[in-house]
């Protein structure tokens, strides 16, 4: 099935794995699921039209009850069918079951589309600067820094790794802010352009005072 696989969705995949996407394992083989929010309903659906030979449906919406504060979350969510394809990349990315940053990612992690696919699921902009951020707060710190290097080495971004509540994440300084919205936003769907704190098309960049966190 290897073989099978573009550039392109390779691409995909390694972005979306490092973001959102989970990786299954099952009796006999692995399989990728994706969730996302009820919002973002436009981007799943480019998500799964770009991995369609993979799927064994379509997306569904559901709804997940938080019974801590009483609340109902709709999502939309879809599966790939399992296959040794995504059992081999379970063994790249993740260790005991747990997601991890493996040793060369700098060999994964390539092109503007894969780092635009990661900042579409786990990226947004501040709400203070012109800086974004990319939310890693599952990585070690280790792993964090790994990334940096990629990103450094790959596509000339300096990072800085900010501690938040739960974890770290790696925070794109305001300097650097046009250099990334440049190198993403051929990749983005036009339902993500909210995430970014510059436009290279209109070259503005984002009011401040109206922005928020926004992921």
């Amino acid at each position: 099935m290897t073989e099978k696989i573009s550039s392109r969705e390779k691409e995909i995949l390694i972005g979306t794995i490092l973001g959102d996407a989970h990786i299954a394992m099952l009796k006999t083989a692995a399989r990728l699921e994706v969730t996302h929010s009820e919002k973002q309903k436009e981007y799943v659906l480019w998500k799964h039209a770009e991995l369609k030979h993979f799927m064994r449906g379509t997306p569904r919406l559901v709804k997940i009850k938080d019974a801590r504060y009483g609340k109902t979350y709709r999502q939309w969510r879809f599966a790939t069918n399992a296959a040794d394809w995504w059992t081999s990349l379970h063994r790249i990315f993740y260790r005991n079951r747990i997601k991890i940053v493996p040793e060369n990612i700098a060999d994964l992690l390539t092109s503007p589309l894969s780092l635009a696919v990661w900042f579409m699921d786990d990226g947004g902009r501040r709400n203070d600067s012109y800086g974004l951020f990319l939310n890693t707060l599952s990585f070690t710190l280790p792993e964090q820094e790994l990334l940096q290097r990629c990103l450094q080495k790959n596509f000339s971004l300096e990072t800085r790794i900010h501690w938040i509540q739960d974890g770290y994440r790696l925070y794109i300084p305001s300097n650097y802010a046009k250099h990334f919205c440049e190198t993403v936003y051929p990749n983005l769907i036009p339902s993500m352009y909210y995430k970014l704190s510059f436009n290279p098309v209109t070259t503005s960049f984002a009011r401040l005072d109206r922005a928020r966190d926004r992921k």
